[in-house]
């Protein structure tokens, strides 16, 4: 940054910032990258695209097996619940998720190679770097896992 500003921030100004990864080289070398990659034409277009191509495969294969699933999604960020509505909060989440569907969902999609939140009330996000393949790996670990999750329903 700018010496005017860095001036201001501890050890030589009275204003303390930390972070796990802050001033680490290696973290601010794929910070820059990141940027350069997602400032490419057509990146965020890819990525919203590669976004509801995820989503549409959750309901997808959460209705073929008669799962309550909802879906949301803005850019490159998205989440599912597996509720029976769209979900409005936190408490809304709380009180209509059913969190035994998540966890067999996750360790399934985990097994497949497909790593996700291990929370029921995270986000999950694509990048530049997924593509076709990847989404069409995807597709086919969504299947399985929501067929491990119709198992539990039984």
């Amino acid at each position: 940054g700018k010496r005017e500003y860095m001036m201001r921030v501890a050890p030589a100004g009275p204003v303390y910032q930390a972070g796990t990864l802050s001033g680490n080289p290696l973290a601010m070398v794929a910070g820059l990258e990141t940027l350069r990659a997602i400032s490419a034409p057509g990146a965020f277009e890819r990525m919203g695209a590669m976004t509801s191509a995820v989503t549409s495969a959750l309901s997808r294969h959460a209705a073929h097996a008669n799962i309550p699933l909802v879906t949301s999604a803005v850019g490159s960020m998205w989440g599912f619940f597996f509720a029976p509505e769209t979900i409005r909060d936190y408490a809304h989440a709380k009180a209509m998720v059913n969190t035994r569907y998540f966890s067999a969902f996750f360790h399934a999609m985990l097994a497949e190679g497909v790593y996700l939140a291990p929370s029921a009330f995270e986000s999950g996000f694509v990048s530049v770097m997924h593509n076709d393949e990847t989404l069409a790996a995807t597709d086919e670990a969504i299947g399985n896992a929501i067929e491990r999750v119709r198992q539990l329903t039984s």
